[in-house]
């Protein structure tokens, strides 16, 4: 089993955005979905969907922006 970052996705009220991706990064998100599908028993039918999580992922474990983040909170 591989040890991903992602886990299962929560299924939460989307709000849009539109992004462009290379070429190169959408098929490893494609290949992500179809690993993360494996890993959970749940197959991700959307690879789109994997973006939000793995930006909250990103953000949740970088410590530099949780220090700005505290610093700028009264």
């Amino acid at each position: 089993m591989a040890n991903l970052k992602l886990g299962a996705i929560a299924d939460d009220k989307p709000v849009k955005v539109s992004i462009e991706l290379s070429a190169t990064l959408h098929r490893d998100l494609i290949a992500y979905a179809e690993v993360l599908g494996r890993e959970t028993g749940q197959p991700v039918v959307e690879p789109a969907r994997l973006i939000a999580p793995m930006i909250e992922r990103f953000m949740a474990t970088d410590r530099a922006f949780a220090k700005a983040r505290r610093i700028r909170q009264p």
